[in-house]
């Protein structure tokens, strides 16, 4: 039985295979109605969520199983007390797999290691979000044909954005990459990020302040949000949420073929007027999210592909 709490705990050779399935998944959707007919998918949603709860049952219920679970802590017996160790103890009697938000970093690894059956890190805290970065690599290579060679921009919230830190941890294993590292001084990547991920592999970055010079020398541009629920005070909060805007003056800058994402929500760092722009992917993007879901419950169940 294996889990997904990391990027890291598939190699790229089994990273590649899923997103060949899950490109398969998008071009023969009707072929794998039935492939998990029966099984169940719980979702404990510790922390609010849209796109990833929803693309989580989307993806489930497209490949004809079933979907319980809570959208919040506070409607789960956490709100009583229980601990996520007996939490996935008694989830573990009603699903055959069970995807986990929670606020605290390393909770999807507390509940794996008493679970029975596979647990899916769907975010913890300002740490990984390994379901996202399935989706990015997919977008990525879907928009681009490849994922080596590549200069990532990398825009906005990098201290606490799980979805940066996860991004930067999957991609340094690939040739040829380079980030340009885009915010604020008091929103710049963890040292750990910086020491034990890009220097440790010898990759090649740079930290900068200033979006507008970044734009011409990117191939993927990866926006995202200022997170109020990160910040202890409202007023660093307020100060720093509108550090970036992307615009239509802004994509001028830019390669014809740079394509733009973002996990989302979005709040006001990316203007509707960009919307679009066939540069734009987000919303690609999350659809991209379902499909890769839906290949990572069958790759976990040990489900066949459908010939």
């Amino acid at each position: 039985m294996r889990h997904l709490l990391n990027p890291l705990d598939f190699s790229t050779e089994e990273i590649s295979h899923l997103l060949d399935l899950a490109n398969d998944i998008e071009h023969n959707l009707p072929k794998y109605a039935h492939v998990c007919d029966g099984k169940k998918l719980a979702t404990l949603f510790y922390e609010p969520s849209t796109r990833t709860r929803l693309s989580f049952e989307a993806a489930m219920l497209n490949l004809g199983g079933s979907v319980l679970g809570f959208a919040s802590a506070d409607s789960s017996s956490a709100a009583k007390g229980e601990s996520v160790a007996d939490t996935i103890r008694i989830i573990s009697c009603y699903a055959d797999i069970c995807a986990m938000r929670h606020p605290k970093e390393g909770a999807p690894l507390v509940a794996s290691q008493f679970s029975s059956i596979p647990v899916i890190n769907a975010g913890d805290g300002g740490h990984q979000h390994p379901t996202q970065t399935l989706t990015d690599l997919l977008t990525i290579r879907s928009l681009k044909g490849r994922l080596d060679n590549l200069t990532i921009g990398l825009c906005g919230d990098l201290k606490f954005g799980r979805t940066v830190h996860s991004l930067i941890n999957a991609l340094v294993r690939y040739t040829g990459i380079r980030f340009v590292l885009i915010s604020p001084q008091e929103l710049k990547v963890p040292d750990y990020i910086r020491t034990d991920v890009l220097d440790k592999n010898h990759i090649e970055y740079k930290e900068v302040d200033n979006l507008d010079a970044a734009m011409p020398e990117l191939d993927i541009l990866y926006m995202t949000r200022v997170q109020k629920e990160r910040f202890f005070n409202e007023e660093d909060y307020i100060r720093l949420k509108d550090s970036y805007i992307l615009d239509k003056q802004k994509m001028k800058l830019a390669k014809e073929d740079m394509y733009i994402l973002h996990p989302l929500p979005r709040v006001n760092e990316i203007s509707v007027e960009v919307d679009k722009d066939p540069r734009a992917a987000y919303f690609r993007q999350a659809q991209y999210g379902v499909y890769v879901r839906m290949a990572l419950i069958m790759t976990l169940l040990e489900v066949e592909k459908p010939c």
